[in-house]
């Protein structure tokens, strides 16, 4: 369970921080003590195992400490993020109705939260309780299918759905991490703790003595190039748009890169000369990672893998996933090499459902199991996996299939484009056209239209060159940092 591999950590290195936070650091010693105070707090005001203990709290020590405090107090851990609005959260909490709520300071809460904790002197006076023993033998011998966390989706198609993970799927997903993540990493982390990539990779960085290092919120570029170089960082992860802002940054060549062994980038869609630039300029080594909240692992691109296969593909299968791509119209197996399917996977390190929703449970796995991911793509004749797009965003022009993340990609490689998003738009005769929202590298000479869809010309079908061009300064984000189609598609539906 994660408290006995909590208590390996801390018996092998007591003293190796934790977690750095700002100015504030953490070892491994004081975040099992502090943790173990807030799990017998949580007893004594009546938490009991299998209720919820909800985290409403920027990432933090504190939010770690609640974190395996809950998970020490056998609750299951629901953790809000911050960027969520007040009618999506309102809604996870009336679906889980916790029994205690860690909160921010300045954080406003609803009603029904049960009991709040604010982040400050009385959550530390909470993880000051004298620790019960009885507590810690319970939570080592729990048993391994018990649910440690829900991690709540973005939202963007709907209220968010919350993907529930035991013990077991946490080391499934440690099993299946590779050279993502190895002994003693100082690990560089931007992504909100609310978030899969955190929650689920609790077991991980306990397991490998990792230094979770805090990126400030709001997230800046300066920041995360300071960071690396004072806190000699060996791996920094971030999505597209952050590692884009940080390569334009100016004080990128003046910044000391050399303890970096490796650059992890998610999402499904990346563009290609985005990870060129990131190998040529930060030294390293740029790792592809694919995955989505309810699978916990797909694939990956490997250390030793060449340009090309980061740029253009999201790599191989974990060896504990097993993946199907399927033709969503008759629901068999792609049989050709390179045909485009739904993507499937089955694995250990999969969600045990959604919390209290059995019915979407269902929806979310087809009959063999395997998870139905939305994602269309198919794989190359090299065995690597490629991504072409959503399956709710590919939209029809003409009678043709287009797939927004094949453009995103071309565009995303032109010199005048910093950024770029795709989205379908309802229109006369063709049915749906594309629209191209970018964000330009110079805002005063931004491309035009003729010159893109010539550009897109050259490497893609015809009928898949944007027909409208909208130059905007930045692309808007979802709670996850990922660009929201959803508002880009209503914007779009103002250009036709």
């Amino acid at each position: 369970t994660v408290t006995a591999v909590l208590l390996a950590a801390v018996a092998a290195h007591p003293d190796r921080d934790a977690y750095v936070d700002g100015d504030r650091r953490c070892t491994y010693a004081e975040l099992e003590r502090r943790s173990a105070g807030f799990a017998a707090a949580l007893v004594r005001h009546g938490v009991r195992p299998g209720d919820v203990v909800c985290i409403t709290a920027a990432s933090s020590i504190e939010f770690a400490v609640a974190y395996l405090g809950a998970i020490r107090a056998r609750a299951v851990t629901s953790a809000i993020n911050q960027r969520l609005g007040d009618a999506e959260r309102s809604s996870i909490l009336d679906r889980t109705r916790p029994v205690v709520t860690v909160a921010g300071a300045d954080t406003s809460l609803p009603p029904d939260c049960g009991i709040v904790v604010r982040v400050g002197p009385e959550f530390d006076a909470w993880c000051a309780e004298e620790h019960d023993p009885a507590l810690t033998t319970a939570a080592c011998d729990a048993d391994r299918d018990e649910t440690v966390a829900v991690v709540w989706t973005s939202g963007t198609t709907g209220a968010p759905k919350g993907a529930c993970y035991d013990h077991a799927a946490l080391q499934a997903n440690s099993d299946g991490m590779g050279d993502l993540c190895i002994a003693a990493d100082r690990r560089l982390v931007s992504l909100p703790f609310a978030h899969m990539g955190y929650m689920t990779r609790v077991w991980d960085d306990l397991a490998k003595g990792v230094t979770m290092v805090l990126a400030t919120e709001p997230w800046s570029p300066a920041e995360h190039l300071r960071l690396i170089e004072a806190e000699r960082i060996t791996m920094a992860t971030g999505v597209p748009t952050q590692w884009s802002l940080v390569l334009a940054h100016p004080d990128l060549p003046t910044t000391d890169l050399s303890s970096l062994r490796l650059a992890g980038i998610g999402a499904a869609a990346i563009p290609p000369e985005l990870v060129h630039a990131m190998r040529a300029r930060l030294g390293c080594p740029v790792m592809t990672r694919y995955t989505s909240t309810e699978a916990g692992l797909i694939s990956g691109t490997g250390l030793d893998d060449g340009p090309e296969v980061v740029a253009h593909t999201v790599g191989v299968p974990s060896p504990i996933v097993s993946l199907r791509v399927v033709d969503i119209t008759t629901e068999h197996d792609v049989t050709s090499e390179g045909t485009v399917g739904e993507i499937r996977v089955r694995s250990a390190a999969m969600f045990r459902g959604y919390w209290h929703d059995p019915e979407r449970s269902t929806e979310a796995l087809d009959p063999d199991g395997f998870l139905r991911t939305g994602d269309l793509g198919y794989v190359g004749d090299d065995g690597n996996l490629r991504i072409v797009g959503r399956l709710k965003e590919m939209y029809i022009r003409g009678g043709y299939n287009v797939y927004p993340a094949e453009i995103e990609a071309v565009l995303g490689a032109h010199d005048a484009v910093i950024a770029a998003a795709v989205v379908g738009a309802p229109a006369p005769v063709l049915g749906e056209i594309g629209v191209a929202f970018v964000v330009p590298t110079h805002p005063d000479a931004p491309p035009t239209l003729d010159v893109l869809r010539a550009w897109c010309a050259q490497h893609l079908a015809d009928y898949k060159s944007p027909d409208r061009l909208v130059v905007v300064e930045t692309l808007p984000l979802n709670a996850t940092h990922k660009v929201d189609k959803q508002r880009l598609a209503a914007l779009a539906k103002e250009q036709v």
